[in-house]
Parts: C-alpha cells; sequence; structure tokens
C-alpha cells in the first residue's frame, strides 16, 4: 500500500505519508495543516515525485497519511495536462489533448478552490441530456416524426429534452432516414438550361404563348385575364385582355390570320402548357387546318414554357 498512489479530484494539493518518495525534500519554517476522513494531519515538508515522464512537484508530507499517496486532479491541471476518466482507466495526457465534442458532454462541474465541486439540487440540463434515454425504436421515431408533421429529429429530440409536447415519451429519437414522404418533399428538378444556338431565323416561326390570372387589379374593360404571345425570333410581345378563359381560342384563331395577312409569313409552331384554353377541339381543328404543330411543355414543369413565363412575371410586376 505504501507504493501505491491515489488520483483524488477532492485533493486540494498532492501529499504523501512516506518521507521516502520524496526527492528534493524541504522543511517548513511554518508547519501547515490538512483536514481528512475527519482527523487533522501536520505538513512538515515539502518535495518532489518523479513517476516516469512525470513530475508531481510541491508534494506536501503529512506524516498522518501513513502510506497513502494522495495526487490531486487540480495541481495535474494546472501543469497544462489533461485527466481523463474512463470505465476502467484514467489517463492523464498532455496539453494537446482535444476535449470530446460538446454533444456528448453530460455535465460540466466547474473548479471552485482546488476541487470540482456542483450543487446537486441546482444541476443544469446539458445539450447531451438525451444520451441519458433509453433509445426508441425504428417504428416509435417514425409514429412521433409523423405525428408532429413530420419534425425533425433534433427539434424532436429538444421537445423531449425541454419536456414540451404531453406525452411524448422521454427517450431519444434516431433518424434512420427511411420517412418516404421526407425524401420526396427534399427532392429538386432539374433545371431547364437555355439553348445557346438559335434555330429561328424569321419572325413567326415559333410563338410562346400563355394565360395568367385572374389579376387583383381588372383593366377598364373589366377584364381579368391576361393572354400574352411572344415571337420565339424578335421576342416581340402581343397582350389581350379577357374577360373568360373560354375566350382564348376566338382571339388566337383571328390573331393568327391577322398577323400572318400583315407580316406575309406563316406560323408554324405554337408552344404552350397543357392548360384547356389552349388544347381543346376547336384549337385542333384549326391548327390542323392551318398545318400548324402545337408543342406542349409537361405538366407542373413551367419550366420548359420559360419564354411565355418570363414575359407574365415582367408584366405582372
Amino acid at each position: 500500500m505504501e507504493h501505491r498512489g491515489i488520483f483524488d479530484s477532492g485533493c486540494s494539493g498532492h501529499m504523501t505519508g512516506n518521507r521516502a518518495h520524496l526527492e528534493d525534500y524541504q522543511e517548513l519554517s511554518k508547519v501547515g495543516s490538512v483536514t481528512f476522513g475527519g482527523s487533522k494531519g501536520s505538513i512538515s515538508g515539502k518535495g518532489t515525485i518523479r513517476l516516469g515522464n512525470l513530475v508531481f512537484d510541491d508534494v506536501a508530507f503529512v506524516k498522518e497519511l501513513g502510506h497513502f499517496n494522495l495526487f490531486s486532479i487540480s495541481q495535474i491541471c494546472d501543469k497544462k495536462l489533461n485527466v481523463l476518466f474512463t470505465e476502467k482507466e484514467c489517463f492523464v495526457v498532455s496539453s494537446d489533448f482535444k476535449m470530446p465534442d460538446e454533444n456528448q458532454v453530460l455535465l460540466k462541474v466547474p473548479r471552485q478552490h482546488n476541487m470540482y465541486t456542483f450543487d446537486m439540487k441546482n444541476v443544469a440540463s446539458s445539450k447531451g441530456y438525451t444520451c441519458l434515454l433509453a433509445k426508441a425504436s425504428s417504428n416509435e421515431a417514425k409514429l412521433w416524426h409523423r405525428r408532429l408533421g413530420h419534425l425533425n429529429f433534433k427539434n424532436l429530440n429538444k421537445l423531449v429534452k425541454d419536456n414540451l409536447v404531453r406525452g411524448l415519451p422521454s427517450k431519444s429519437f434516431k433518424n434512420d432516414h427511411t420517412c418516404v414522404a421526407c425524401q420526396k418533399g427534399k427532392q429538386h428538378k432539374a433545371s431547364c438550361k437555355a439553348k445557346i444556338d438559335r434555330y429561328v431565323t424569321h419572325p413567326l416561326h415559333t410563338l410562346h404563348m400563355d394565360l395568367f390570372g385572374p389579376t387583383s387589379v381588372r383593366s377598364i374593360n373589366h377584364a381579368s385575364y391576361c393572354l400574352v404571345i411572344t415571337d420565339d425570333c424578335s421576342r416581340f410581345c402581343w397582350v389581350f385582355f379577357l374577360a373568360k378563359k373560354d375566350e382564348t381560342s376566338d382571339i388566337l384563331k383571328t390573331f393568327i390570320r391577322q398577323i400572318e395577312n400583315q407580316l406575309n409569313q406563316k406560323v408554324k409552331i405554337i408552344r404552350s402548357d397543357n392548360g384547356t384554353e389552349f388544347k381543346n377541339r376547336v384549337m385542333l381543328e384549326f391548327c390542323g387546318e392551318k398545318g400548324i404543330k402545337q408543342e406542349f411543355s409537361n405538366a407542373r414543369t413551367p419550366q420548359q414554357n420559360g419564354v411565355a413565363e418570363r414575359m407574365n412575371r415582367t408584366l405582372t410586376e
């Protein structure tokens, strides 16, 4: 027992009861005192203990300790060293040792009077509080994830930590990335890149058109819809005001006949979305007679009709 050292976090300084362990021993002119185990002892001198690469300075000699050798954690830390306790071992590491992630820290105890003490009645919850909880099963985690509106698991564990939801079990919830609804909701559409080379060389070859409304402000004639037609070659734009959507077919037929006659050019392609104002029996018959090709964008993909959508936004603003 006389050669066994004890690391003591409650010890304010190194001390030993065996004089033979001390090097560079110096008697103290003024004898001090120390309290341990309900009794008192006198500090008659100080010295140094060398253990491998470690040197413990200012080790007090307390004869009343007998065969005990106590090493203070706080005094070790004063030498810019770190002490780490695990289930089976205790490590004294250099100052280059990196502290663990803050999320893994369950409790922080401040140092006061060379000892690490805290108030047991006033312990603040640490960020890693949920690490102390039992882990929820995969099915239970999915159930509460859906019940709380597909809440992310970081905030879900925060609700558990702060006890903000009545009936929510005090367990640690882990995300296993199997929520199909969340995966689909986070998917992004591929962007439709603009064509660098333009093959249209004359007006009226391709017309982009779209209908938007009802607008927040009506026109003078109480029209609340706007039909926008844009020429692909010149980017010239025509705007028609409509009171109802079903006026679109008649306006388009009149417009195409008139513009072909004025410019002495033929409309070859009409590009629009899948709206019924463009995709109906009247327009199909008219385009079939005129030899006009109709191109429709895919459903819920306005990017494919980008020229008309961009003009709609400009006019709306």
